[in-house]
C-alpha cells in the first residue's frame, strides 16, 4: 500500500466526516422506486391472482418488450411461464406492502371524490394530499414537503384540465 494521505476505502473501513464522527459508507447502493420499471432477471410477486398463479407468488422476470406499453414475460416459481403481463400485475418483494398501502389510499380517495359528487360538493385534493403526507412509507414525501402548496395545487388542476 502507498503511503501518503489517501487509504483505500472498502466497505469495511469508516468514513470520518469533519467533525470526526464514524460513518460506514454505503458503496454502490442504490434506492429502487416503486414506480422504476422492471429489469431482466429481477425477482418479481403477482399482485393479482392469474391463471395458474396466485397473488403473491414470487417469479422472476425474463423478457421485457413494447414502446408505448411495456410487457412482461414472468416465469414463476409454481412452474407457469406467463407474457402480456402489465407492471401493475408485478411488484418487487420489498414494494409488497407499500402497494397495497397505495391501492387502499386510492380506494379513498375515490370513495371520497364520489361521495362529494353525491352531495353536490366539488372534492378538495387537501384531504388526498394531507392523507399522503400522513403516509409514513411514502419514499418521495420528503420531496414533497419542499414544494410549496400552491404549486401542487396548481400542478393538480393542470392534469385536471389534461385529463390525467
Amino acid at each position: 500500500m502507498r503511503s501518503g494521505t489517501h487509504q483505500a476505502l472498502d466497505s469495511q473501513s469508516p468514513v470520518l466526516d469533519d467533525s470526526g464522527l464514524s460513518h460506514a459508507m454505503p458503496l454502490f447502493t442504490k434506492t429502487v422506486e416503486p414506480e422504476t420499471p422492471f429489469k431482466k432477471n429481477e425477482i418479481v410477486k403477482s399482485t393479482i391472482d392469474l391463471p395458474g398463479v396466485p397473488q403473491g407468488t414470487v417469479g422472476k422476470v425474463k423478457v421485457i418488450n413494447g414502446f408505448t406499453w411495456t410487457r412482461y414475460w414472468v416465469f414463476f416459481d409454481n412452474g407457469v411461464d406467463m407474457g402480456q403481463l402489465d407492471a401493475n400485475d408485478l411488484v418487487r418483494p420489498q414494494h409488497w406492502d407499500y402497494f397495497f398501502e397505495q391501492k387502499e389510499l386510492a380506494v379513498e380517495r375515490a370513495l371520497a371524490a364520489a361521495e362529494a359528487a353525491a352531495n353536490g360538493t366539488e372534492a378538495t385534493d387537501a384531504g388526498a394530499g394531507a392523507a399522503a403526507a400522513a403516509d409514513p412509507n411514502d419514499p418521495l414525501a420528503r420531496i414533497r414537503a419542499l414544494v410549496p402548496p400552491h404549486l401542487l395545487e396548481r400542478s393538480a388542476a393542470a392534469r385536471a384540465r389534461m385529463g390525467g
